[in-house]
């Protein structure tokens, strides 16, 4: 399914959450939620959903540009309060309780970012915009849950005083300090003392996971919130590498699928559209969460001056719903506060969400990369390579050529190899075989029998051109950085890079002019 589905270019979990709606009492009836064991693996899932939404926010992000993320968050409610309050006061206007109105608001007060892989493919993680929005989801994530802990500790708890609010806030506060930094703090000492092995690593998460929902429990918080802040505790301490790469794979291969399959199976469609107060309550709450967001992203191009195409970006990355709401659902419902029609609206919102949102990022975010792009190539300095230029750097002239495609590498080849002779200098042909986890893996091989391939046939080019040239073979994670670092490496005079209209180029050439690593003479060749 979830192969299917990205094939589709839709997000994995609307049709995981699919296959429960049509396996379940909605449609052929051949599992029940009710079962033991999905029931057991749908729990992990949930609470290992939460653990890994905190190992994989990057806190360096939000530490680098504190003060633009605490202003998105804190500037009249952006993108937090605002859709809350519309939330609640849609909750209030259905006759739901306070406590249940809460918990409909913190459905639309935070944002998942399913968006990501296109952001990162359109290479504008970079971009201002984008990295506050990125930065939010800590914050907002961090906030709902909170509101989540407080309203189920007030609901259990019956009447609702002032002091008794004070007292659970009081707990709350002192849990963060005790995890976050206690076991931020813990894990580094750890690691220290006891080496980089990974076996040592992964026991120290699973430690700092299992002792963090204990406190929690003892203080009478939700669980939920402890695994997330354990996550987002451990997230420094392991960094980037194979020990965070496997938590994160057996958890996405198996326990977090079955818990998004379960939320179908608990989905009773006929009920559903059985009631007018349902589908008016779900039309009310995407409305709220649509007017909401896009107001906050309004906020944001007001104080920062972003241009439209990075507001309407702002918002699409910040519409679609997935674990926070699906955590707040979920323990809304198995506590008490929500009912089974508030439960099943909330997934119908994270279908429509996860599918509207990833869709109009591409839309928005496409134009956003190539209006950066032509302002970046715009206000770079453009030469030309003068006569006077070439013979001064006579013998140490060196051009170096990416060879990707193989139908435009003959021209690359020729005018490198003219200008090489001109100046009395070098080609090198550089081939970039892209890198994976491991390198013993057979795409690796592939991809660097094609490269040499390329280098083969660029060698032979550039021979009977007459030029010297030295191939280049590099392994590295993207091409457009491994051209930049080859180009530094090398000190190299010149790039010459195929033009033309795709969005890979114009990334190749952002990169290029934001790393400093040259200036370009752009000319069309016929």
């Amino acid at each position: 399914i979830p192969i299917l589905f990205e094939r589709l270019r839709l997000p994995a979990l609307v049709g995981l959450i699919g296959s429960g709606l049509v396996l379940g009492r909605s449609g052929w009836n051949l599992l029940e939620s009710e079962s033991p064991i999905i029931s057991l693996l749908s729990e992990i899932g949930l609470l290992y959903l939460m653990f890994i939404t905190g190992l994989e926010l990057n806190l360096q992000i939000f530490l680098q540009q504190q003060s633009r993320f605490l202003i998105f968050n804190v500037f009249n409610v952006c993108s937090f309060f605002l859709p809350l309050m519309l939330g609640t006061l849609g909750g209030r206007f259905l006759d739901f309780s306070w406590h249940s109105s809460i918990l409909i608001g913190c459905f639309l007060s935070s944002h998942s970012l399913l968006a990501y892989p296109i952001i990162n493919r359109l290479g504008l993680t970079n971009n201002q915009a984008v990295t506050m929005t990125m930065g939010a989801t800590i914050f907002k994530d961090i906030g709902t849950l909170l509101i989540l802990t407080v309203s189920i500790a007030c609901f259990h708890s019956g009447a609702f005083s002032f002091s008794q609010l004070l007292t659970i806030l009081g707990w709350v506060i002192i849990y963060l300090m005790i995890v976050l930094v206690g076991c931020d703090w813990a894990s580094q000492e750890f690691f220290r003392r006891s080496g980089d092995e990974e076996g040592n690593k992964f026991l120290c998460v699973l430690m700092s996971v299992f002792l963090a929902v204990v406190v929690a429990q003892l203080m009478g918080l939700n669980k939920i919130v402890g695994f997330f802040l354990a996550g987002l505790a451990v997230n420094e301490a392991i960094g980037e590498g194979p020990v965070k790469e496997k938590l994160i794979f057996i958890g996405s291969v198996l326990f977090i699928p079955i818990f998004f399959i379960d939320l179908g199976l608990r989905i009773d469609l006929p009920s559903f559209f059985a009631g007018y107060s349902t589908i008016k309550l779900l039309l009310l709450i995407l409305v709220g969460l649509i007017v909401g967001k896009f107001m906050a992203s309004v906020l944001a191009k007001l104080v920062y001056r972003y241009s439209w195409q990075e507001t309407l970006t702002i918002w699409s990355l910040s519409l679609p719903l997935a674990g926070t709401t699906l955590a707040v659902a979920v323990g809304g419902y198995r506590s008490g506060v929500l009912s089974g029609e508030v439960f099943n609206t909330a997934i119908i919102l994270v279908l429509i969400t996860a599918t509207l949102g990833p869709w109009l990022t591409s839309l928005m975010a496409a134009g956003c990369a190539v209006n950066l792009t032509c302002a970046s190539v715009t206000e770079a300095p453009i030469i030309t390579l003068s006569q006077q230029q070439l013979q001064s750097s006579q013998g140490n002239f060196t051009i170096i050529v990416p060879i990707q495609n193989p139908q435009t590498q003959k021209y690359l080849m020729e005018m490198a190899a003219l200008l090489a002779c001109q100046s009395q200098g070098k080609v090198l042909p550089l081939a970039i075989a892209h890198a994976t986890s491991q390198m013993d893996a057979p795409q690796l091989d592939t991809a660097w029998q094609h490269s040499e391939k390329l280098l083969a046939k660029a060698i032979a080019q550039s021979q009977l051109l007459g030029a010297p040239a030295e191939p280049l073979l590099r392994i590295d994670d993207a091409f457009a950085p491994g051209i930049c670092r080859t180009a530094r490496e090398q000190k190299a005079n010149l790039i010459i890079i195929n033009l033309s209209s795709s969005y890979t180029t114009h990334i190749y050439f952002k990169h290029i002019i934001e790393t400093g690593i040259a200036t370009f003479h752009l000319s069309k060749i016929g």
